[in-house]
């Protein structure tokens, strides 16, 4: 049972590491799966393959280079909504283990597609929101937040993965909250 909520907690916090950088979460999986730190589930070995970690670190370093532009910082989100949810599902799927199939992809789609969505929106909403109230030039702060967190996160998830998921719940609790306050409206 504590194996299956370590796997649970992994799964989450790289989940919700993808919806602050969706290569992160992936190429730090990589990295420990070939150094024998990670056990991947049977299905996803290719994750810890050397080609694997070449693709993750190129997608990685281009997207979080993609995030210091102007106008693409914004188009950018709206692509990876979509890319994150599917993201973080395959990557809760990948640290289940031996699960039955349709338990597996249940939970992957719940925990770790919707962790992921959920903080992905909530970025790109905060982008949002720079880029009206600073005229684009609070975005690169918010770049380097985003991917600090993804790196911590997903890097926490390998050291201390219950604790990784009790900062997960936190920072979702956030994240809800910050969706139910009312917007203000600005005048001009």
């Amino acid at each position: 049972m504590i194996d299956f909520a370590i796997a649970m907690c992994l799964g989450i916090a790289f989940s919700a590491a993808c919806g602050f950088r969706i290569f992160v979460p992936p190429l730090v999986m990589s990295i420990a799966s070939l150094s024998g730190n990670l056990t991947l589930a049977p299905g996803f070995a290719w994750i810890g393959t050397y080609p694997a970690l070449i693709c993750f670190a190129i997608a990685a370093l281009l997207e979080v280079s993609a995030y210091y532009l102007p106008v693409v910082d914004n188009f950018l989100d709206t692509l990876e909504i979509p890319a994150a949810i599917a993201l973080g599902t395959a990557i809760a799927a990948a640290n289940l283990g031996e699960v039955d199939p349709l338990l597996r992809w249940s939970l992957a789609a719940i925990t770790g597609g919707g962790t992921a969505g959920a903080i992905e929106s909530f970025t790109s909403v905060t982008r949002l929101d720079s880029t009206t109230n600073t005229g684009g030039l609070g975005n690169g702060i918010l770049a380097t937040l985003e991917v600090l967190s993804a790196i911590t996160l997903s890097i926490l998830a390998l050291l201390l993965p219950l604790f990784a998921g009790v900062v997960v719940l936190l920072v979702l609790s956030l994240v809800f909250r910050q969706g139910r306050k009312p917007q203000r409206k600005y005048r001009i």
